[in-house]
């Protein structure tokens, strides 16, 4: 049977609908996303084993370094679990454990929830999950990968959803995760992309998509890392690489204090990195005074403790290599903050600085704070030398209001890479600016300093108006005469 996109997601959604009340909304990601991305792997491992199988005999099959997803060792298949009646929970950490033990690290990290520790799963909820998820196969030979990773992420955004608030901390939208890999293509060949503060690697799949649905290039030949510092969404981010067939690697720590993608004493430097990172986020500076990178040397003083969105920027800029660029959210904050101009002064001076693009407001689930995109670029092209691109799109005409936040359009989306593109200059909406202007300006970068973006006073029809004030002035000169009337007759004074 082929299955549409929509269907399939129906089909994972209704996951959630099977544990509803037995575990928290929070916690369906860990729970569910596991057992989807073992039974992808184990439909594909299935396929894979009959074929070599067939053609090389069972003992060559047997051999973990054949196959291209992760190897599961006998009885420790999906069908093998579809038969497990009694004690469910233990069966499908066994499952796990086996998994992890038979790979080699390459699944480590990945199959976190203990199912036991849940007493609300019961045998019957876990036995109804996992013939749910039997309906249909899960092979690339079934469904196509990319329609798979796409339901996938489509799964991850619906958890998102449930857990409201909270569910943002792993979870950029997709319409701002697309403008920002947009403002950074096209791609080549071997590119390197890294996101330090991963959340769930949306950002590392978009940039994927892009060189596969807008380039018609094979995504398997870039390269894809990612830093995060929660375990479970490190987990989420590391099979989403993996369902998409991606190339890389995901390290859950804290990118500031133990950055993981080091080199010879060095932090690794890519092509591009690709960031949502917590806004003004405490961090631990007292830790990072006399960094081992070199890090946070854009002034003798360090950003404060309880602000880290400056620390950041600049673990960002360090992971650049000579012609990297990076397109980060921020919150508007760090363009203007009187304290933080010593950390835009080096970045300004070092024409580092791309654009800045301001964005509505409530595009986000967990805040409802203006933000921009800060574009850095280690090469900027010539004819973009000594000038940094200001966008304002927080208006109506760039974004819809859906129920409970806002969202970018199509239009909005173009326009915005259109602009930045062919470096316009465009009333009330771009303005391309000199960096001896921002310093004159004392390198603030408040989009409203460069770009007017006040509405527009409509034009007034001098000989209308005075005609509505004549109607206005008839109107209570005959209000006058009653009320006079009617006190006259009342004989009152």
């Amino acid at each position: 049977m082929s299955l549409s996109l929509p269907e399939l997601d129906s089909h994972l959604f209704k996951c959630a609908d099977i544990i509803r009340d037995a575990v928290d909304s929070t916690d369906y990601k860990d729970y569910i996303l596991p057992l989807v991305y073992y039974k992808t792997i184990s439909d594909n491992f299935e396929i894979q084993y009959e074929a070599y199988t067939e053609e090389y005999g069972e003992d060559h099959a047997q051999r973990p370094n054949l196959y291209d997803v992760p190897y599961v060792p006998e009885g420790y298949l999906w069908a093998d679990l579809r038969t497990v009646t009694e004690n469910v929970d233990e069966a499908i950490n066994d499952a796990f454990d086996a998994l992890r033990e038979a790979n080699d690290g390459e699944v480590e990290g990945v199959f976190r929830a203990d199912y036991v520790a849940e007493d609300a799963l019961t045998d019957d909820r876990l036995t109804r999950l996992i013939e749910h998820l039997s309906t249909y196969d899960l092979d690339t030979e079934s469904i196509p990968a990319d329609m798979l990773g796409e339901a996938y992420m489509d799964l991850v955004r619906h958890f998102a959803e449930e857990e409201g608030k909270s569910g943002g901390q792993f979870f950029t939208p997709p319409h701002i995760v697309e403008l920002m890999v947009r403002l950074l293509a096209p791609f080549e060949d071997g590119d390197t992309f890294h996101d330090p503060t991963v959340g769930s690697g949306g950002m590392l799949v978009e940039a994927a998509t892009h060189y596969r649905d807008e380039q018609g290039e094979d995504p398997s030949k870039l390269t894809f890392t990612g830093q995060e510092i929660n375990p479970d969404i490190a987990a989420i981010a590391k099979m989403n690489l993996s369902i998409h067939g991606l190339t890389g690697r995901i390290e859950r720590e804290d990118s500031l204090l133990r950055p993981q993608f080091t080199e010879d004493g060095s932090l690794t430097q890519f092509d591009f990195v690709l960031a949502n990172f917590p806004f003004s986020a405490d961090w631990q500076k007292d830790d990072l005074q006399d960094d081992t990178f070199g890090r946070f040397d854009w002034h003798e003083k360090l950003p404060r403790a309880d602000r880290g969105d400056y620390a950041f920027i600049m673990h960002m800029a360090e992971q650049l290599n000579a012609t990297g660029q990076a397109a980060i959210v921020v919150p508007h904050g760090v363009l203007f903050r009187k304290h933080e101009a010593r950390y835009r002064k080096p970045m300004i001076d070092d024409d580092i600085v791309e654009a800045v693009i301001g964005l509505p407001e409530n595009l986000f689930q967990n805040n409802s704070i203006p933000s921009a995109i800060l574009v850095l670029n280690r090469d900027k092209p010539d004819d973009r030398a000594d000038e940094v691109q200001f966008i304002h799109a927080a208006d109506e005409d760039f974004y819809e209001e859906l129920s409970n936040q806002n969202e970018l359009t199509e239009a909005g989306l173009d326009h915005i890479e259109e602009n930045f593109e062919d470096w316009t200059t465009e009333e009330r909406v771009s303005r391309t600016v000199s960096l001896d202007e921002i310093r004159e300006n004392d390198y603030n970068l408040n989009i409203a300093l460069y770009v007017d973006t006040t509405e527009p006073e409509e034009d007034i029809d001098v000989a209308e108006e005075l005609a509505k004030l004549r109607e206005l002035q008839a109107e209570r000169d005959e209000i006058e005469t009653r009320m006079t009337e009617h006190m006259e007759a009342l004989d009152y004074e």
